[in-house]
């Protein structure tokens, strides 16, 4: 059986990074981070999206720094609607103020919790062009440890298609 974990390339169309990207940018202008979830079909090793999910957020501030929340409805209704539409979580992407890193809250509170799937995150709110070179990237190993990657390993695992 061919799981989430045996991809080793992922097509990304070019409308669902802008959609994310303009997602994540609209709400780092009010100083908040902002999350999105890629979503498609697996075919053997190669994961095709084929959609941005833009969850219901929550955007908390404080004066320890920034988070994004997504309730449990919306989660479950996010899982009903994959279940329903035959398609899978492969992706969770986030904004942080600063540097792109995987926080321990991003650790603890991921979505995509599936082994194999990937945690991106876009630093300074989005506010330069999406680059997988300026992206923290990590996958998820079968110990469910976010295991970084490397810019050239993210770059020759995503396609972005135009």
């Amino acid at each position: 059986m061919i799981r989430i974990a045996d991809v080793t390339a992922l097509s990304v169309p070019r409308n669902c990074v802008d959609e994310l990207h303009t997602h994540l940018r609209k709400v780092g202008r009010d100083g908040h981070e902002g999350l999105g979830l890629w979503v498609g079909r697996q075919a053997g090793h190669h994961f095709q999206v084929f959609k941005t999910l833009i969850p219901a957020q929550r955007h908390i501030r404080t004066g320890d720094g920034v988070c994004v929340v997504t309730g449990p409805e919306e989660l479950h209704r996010i899982n009903v609607w994959l279940y329903t539409e035959k398609l899978a979580l492969i992706a969770q992407i986030h904004s942080h103020p600063g540097q792109a890193y995987h926080s321990s809250t991003d650790d603890e509170y991921a979505i995509a919790t599936t082994v194999g799937c990937l945690s991106l995150v876009v630093p300074n709110f989005a506010r330069a062009p999406f680059d997988l070179g300026n992206i923290a990237s990590y996958r998820l190993d079968g110990r469910g440890v976010w295991r970084a990657l490397t810019a050239g390993e993210a770059a020759r695992m995503i396609s972005i298609e135009d």
